[in-house]
């Protein structure tokens, strides 16, 4: 893998090593945000993992997973519940493992990374948080480390999935119950690396994601002109009435 920047990355074939080096003009904290994001979670997709593009929090010692298209705001959502106290797992990339009885979710890193205007959606000015790097201007809430925020330590079962849909939305306050078919369709738009796996690896992304739509509750939501508190509220009470995931088993 090269990067525009000179920063490059090896994998061998047996997916065990990873090598990397950066040229003078680069540093190892800038080929570390590499590492943490889109290395590993390719590393993961090759050694068969299926990893959602999504962040993840726990509620009630359960993971409730964020998906949807760019700029959705699964950062922010994730951000937004941990300024309330909720531990987060991941940002950006979410491994499923399967369980056969359930599917649990892994804890990532202890940090989720912010564009400028979410921090100041979240904390009332965009240099609230310190960049991730001196060249990026995206910030980075340290999770552990600023003030009420939890990293979740513990794999979890997957309790939910919310797809979050247009923020310019009228309102946030109806949930949207779908059907398996759709969130299926929905999840595959959202899977992470699928441009390196094979025909093999993608049908078997197929069968585990076909296996999560129907134990898992999967719903869309609007954040519409809600504030970021009210659009957790909603979220903690839908999820809340859920129950437990075998219980949904739409069609």
């Amino acid at each position: 893998m090269l990067y525009s920047d000179g920063v490059e990355f090896w994998l061998d074939r047996d997916l065990a090593r990873l090598w990397a080096q950066w040229p003078t003009g680069s540093s190892l904290e800038n080929t570390l945000s590499y590492l943490v994001g889109p290395i590993l979670g390719l590393l993961l997709r090759l050694r068969g993992i299926v990893c959602l593009h999504a962040s993840a929090v726990s509620i009630d010692n359960r993971a409730v997973a964020f998906v949807g298209s760019e700029g959705a705001g699964k950062s922010t959502t994730a951000a937004a519940f941990a300024r309330l106290g909720y531990p987060v797992l991941c940002d950006d990339i979410v491994a499923l493992v399967d369980c056969g009885y359930e599917f649990q979710m892994l804890p990532a890193y202890p940090r989720v990374n912010l564009w400028p205007d979410s921090v100041k959606l979240l904390y009332g000015s965009p240099d609230a948080l310190p960049q991730i790097m001196p060249n990026w201007d995206k910030r980075c809430l340290k999770l552990g480390e600023a003030e009420g925020t939890k990293f979740e330590e513990r794999p979890l079962p997957l309790g939910a999935i919310y797809v979050l849909g247009k923020a310019d939305a009228a309102s946030a306050e109806d949930v949207e119950m779908i059907s398996q078919k759709t969130a299926l369709i929905m999840l595959v738009e959202n899977t992470y690396a699928t441009n390196f796996l094979d025909a093999q690896q993608r049908a078997k992304e197929f069968e585990v994601l076909g296996r999560v739509v129907a134990t898992v509750p999967v719903r869309k939501i609007n954040r519409g002109k809600a504030g970021v508190k009210e659009f957790c509220e909603v979220i903690q009470r839908n999820f809340a009435s859920i129950g437990s995931p075998s219980s949904h088993l739409e069609h």
